[in-house]
């Protein structure tokens, strides 16, 4: 052999050892004895050594979602693991910051999920291990990015969850961003009664949905709303990402009727008047809105600054500005309100119209005095109950001014719904 046939013959011989060597290197030890493997079977393809560690591979088949390299994953239910062939043995979740997220292995051991709802915008890394019957393990990896707030919608509701409260209250939900896609969105959100009673959704705008029946609820009757809005789009790469159940209870029936011209209120509770009491409504000048109103909040003692709601005078102030208002109860957003009175005379109760569209009652000042008036009012009124304002010169308040959908006509109200 000549000396170029026999450097060509080298160069050969090297570079199929050294693709054997970089294989073997990949695949592994073959588990022969004495430990030497290959060496010993120099006639061993990588395809046997292949085979060979397939053969001993374990039959568990571990599932991890969302898959690796995902984004805008949801923050409820999209996270999970799934083994089949097999039990796991160990999965731990972090965050990017190394925080370590709880969750838990079901009792027969084929799967895991996180206790509670995960971050926006975080990036999880997880790592599942699991055995099958023989003993083998299998090891998966996955790391994804969940939802971002500007990808992502939320609902802030009203009633809270566990509340007691009157049988004018909606369910009324204010979304964070516009939605485009109602008739998803609200097919994902269901609201019952143990009443009985038909209950509808009406979308006022792209932002607020309220639900209710079409008369007051039952007294004594418990609601639940279910929100599934987790994946739910709003609007093109919007999603939601709430997944709750709320539940309220209604308490006893109280509607009270205020009547402009006699300049008193009727309060009625499970259909029998328990009090008459005096009142101050809105002046000729600034009249009390008419209509059902319903009771949204409650403050022993609040600040009342007229600049806040367009009663602003010539020198650009408030025309009033009453820093300690008793026994304040809102009836709307716009400002309307009923409450303690303590600065006018006891004379105008039940005689005179002197306000700017609030309803007053006879009050003293501090709000420490349970005689009065405004202070028996407050203590026997739950958030939802209903004043009805009657003869005033005033227009009906508008449905959405407030929880006041019980101003709009039925027919209206379903026509407002997207399913």
């Amino acid at each position: 052999m000549t000396d170029g046939k026999r450097r060509k013959g080298l160069v050969a011989v090297a570079a199929l050892l050294g693709g054997v060597l970089t294989l073997s290197a990949c695949g592994g030890d073959d588990g022969g004895d004495g430990g030497g493997g290959d060496k010993e079977k120099p006639g061993k393809s990588q395809a046997q050594v292949d085979k060979a560690a397939a053969e001993d591979a374990s039959d568990a088949h571990i599932k991890i979602t969302p898959k690796d390299g995902a984004d805008n994953a949801g923050i409820n239910s999209d996270a999970k693991v799934t083994v089949s062939g097999g039990k796991l043995s160990e999965v731990t979740m972090t965050s990017a910051a190394g925080t370590e997220v709880p969750g838990v292995i079901s009792p027969d051991g084929t799967s895991w999920k996180p206790s509670g709802q995960l971050e926006r915008s975080t990036v999880y890394k997880i790592k599942a291990t699991a055995q099958d019957s023989e003993g083998r393990k299998a090891t998966e990896n996955t790391s994804f990015t969940t939802v971002s707030p500007s990808n992502s919608f939320i609902g802030n509701f009203t009633p809270e969850d566990g509340s007691t409260v009157g049988v004018g209250m909606p369910v009324s939900i204010t979304f964070d961003k516009p939605v485009t896609n109602k008739k998803d969105v609200q097919s994902a959100i269901n609201v019952t009664s143990t009443g009985g009673q038909e209950i509808v959704g009406h979308w006022f705008s792209a932002n607020r949905l309220d639900f209710r029946p079409k008369e007051y609820w039952k007294a004594g009757s418990e609601v639940t709303m279910k929100m599934k809005l987790d994946g739910v789009e709003a609007s093109n790469g919007v999603k939601g990402v709430q997944d709750k159940t709320v539940s309220f209870k209604i308490g006893r029936s109280q509607v009270s009727t205020v009547d402009a011209k006699t300049k008193r209120m009727t309060v009625v509770r499970d259909g029998k008047k328990i009090k008459d009491i005096p009142i101050s409504a809105g002046s000729a000048e600034n009249p009390t809105y008419n209509g059902q109103m319903v009771i949204s909040e409650k403050f022993k003692e609040t600040r009342m600054d007229g600049s806040t709601v367009g009663f602003t005078g010539k020198d650009g102030k408030g025309e009033y500005d009453i820093k300690d208002v008793p026994h304040a109860m809102r009836l709307s957003t716009s400002g309307t309100f009923i409450h303690g009175n303590y600065w006018g005379s006891d004379s105008i109760f039940g005689a005179a119209n002197t306000s700017h569209g609030c309803i007053g009652l006879n009050d003293a000042k501090g709000a420490g005095d349970p005689s009065q008036d405004g202070a028996w009012f407050y203590e026997q009124t739950i958030l939802g109950d209903v004043v009805v304002m009657k003869n005033s010169p005033d227009k009906t308040i508008k449905p959405d001014n407030g929880l006041n959908g019980w101003n709009m006509d039925w027919n209206e109200w379903v026509a407002g719904s997207a399913v």
